[in-house]
């Protein structure tokens, strides 16, 4: 049961909806053109279009990138994006709240869409609070008096107690976007009462959240196996007293890995039939694959995959399991010499007929070079909030409508 207001639960017809997405795209760094509108268009062909179609004023609020980063840069080129995205008009204003963006606001038709410039231009929108401090900003002050309503569909950014994120929840009627939504329910789906047997796959080079994610599942009772691969195997091999080699061992150490190793040590001993390592290794030698069983380590050429035995080993589990999580590629499956242990686990689970989710970057890329991606039953495009979910940690994008909702409007 929701504990958030959505779409469904607010009037928007001719109102000011303040609507905060996430618009965050890769840029080149050297033409400073978006290179690929996924997010855009998400938000684009759900949340927006419902919205302009019930005749709502819409203004957007949106991020791109960081402050000195190279992809920091104006909103201009999203607003056009968005415009062929919905093939009608998007306004475009150079001001986040500034008697420009103002008057830009008063001036909206039902129906019409407003992209305000980048909320990141203004200092104080990254500075965490909570949202009673935040609806003191200048930020909201300013806008909120102009607005009936707040919506938030950005889930990937739902991590962080931003300006924007949390700060009109106090002081308007607040919901859930289709976006922020559906990421929640396909997430609850797997976290809070998943159908049996649960199936968790950490794979990957950033392994730094694997134990917190492992622990969190395991002891919460949600994930009834957990199978490792990528570098996240690499640790997890570590952990079982497995010398990986020279530069192997090395790369963990330079990752600053080797600290998860006791924790993992500890959590492979209290769940020792839970926790899947790789049996088998793929390593690179003289640019050629070379299978090898763990107990020839250790090695002295990198590890870039799992081998055949491995592959046998967790399709098993994954044909028999009713949910399955991915988040991370079994190995460096962009080098066609190791793409062998992702493209068949991930085949096995496009496969499957259970509940499937997918997270992550490298684990969307993979997907959509395999044409997998619509065979998954929901693929999140959240990073770091997917994973702060999927370690039981509280959003505060999400918390701050769970509050809202509460309140009398």
């Amino acid at each position: 049961m929701a504990t958030y207001l959505t779409l469904d639960d607010v009037k928007a017809k001719d109102k000011v909806v303040l609507l905060r997405v996430d618009f965050n795209s890769p840029v080149d760094p050297e033409s400073k053109k978006v290179i690929d509108d996924a997010r855009i268009r998400a938000h684009g062909e759900t949340t927006i279009k419902e919205l302009t179609e019930k005749g709502a004023k819409v203004v957007i609020l949106a991020h791109q990138g960081r402050k000195g980063d190279s992809d920091f840069i104006p909103l201009k080129q999203h607003a056009e994006i968005l415009s062929k995205v919905l093939g009608k008009p998007v306004k475009y204003m150079d001001d986040v709240f500034g008697e420009k963006a103002k008057d830009a606001i008063k001036n909206l038709k039902s129906g019409e869409i407003l992209v305000l410039e980048n909320v990141r231009t203004y200092a104080a929108e990254t500075k965490e609070g909570t949202p009673e401090e935040h609806a003191k900003t200048e930020l909201v002050k300013n806008l909120a008096p102009l607005a009936n309503l707040f919506v938030n569909d950005a889930f990937a950014a739902a991590h962080r107690a931003h300006v924007s994120i949390i700060g009109f929840t106090t002081v308007l009627q607040s919901a859930a976007g289709r976006i922020m939504e559906r990421e929640l329910k396909s997430l609850n789906r797997v976290l809070e009462n998943p159908e049996k047997p649960c199936v968790f796959i950490l794979g990957g080079a950033k392994a730094d959240d694997s134990l917190e994610i492992s622990k969190y599942v395991l002891n919460n009772r949600i994930a009834d196996y957990i199978l490792t691969g990528g570098v996240v195997g690499h640790v997890f091999l570590a952990a079982k007293g497995f010398d990986l080699g020279k530069p192997n061992t090395d790369f963990l150490e330079k990752k600053e890995l080797m600290g998860l190793v006791p924790g993992i040590k500890e959590l492979m001993q209290k769940y020792p039939d839970k926790i899947k390592t790789p049996k088998d290794l793929a390593v690179e030698v003289n640019g050629k694959r070379k299978e090898i069983s763990v107990g020839e380590l250790p090695i002295d050429h990198p590890i870039f995959d799992v081998g055949a035995k491995t592959v046998e080993d967790y399709v098993k589990v994954i044909r028999n399991a009713k949910s399955i999580v991915v988040s991370g590629p079994m190995g460096v499956f962009e080098n066609s010499e190791f793409i062998f242990g992702t493209k068949r686990i991930f085949e096995e689970i496009a496969n499957s007929k259970a509940f499937s989710l997918a997270g992550g970057g490298h684990t969307i890329a993979a997907l959509q070079e395999f044409g997998l991606s619509n065979k998954i039953s929901y693929v999140s495009t959240a990073g770091g909030a997917l994973i702060e979910f999927l370690m039981g940690k509280k959003l505060p994008g999400v918390v701050a409508l769970e509050k809202a909702a509460t309140r009398k409007t």
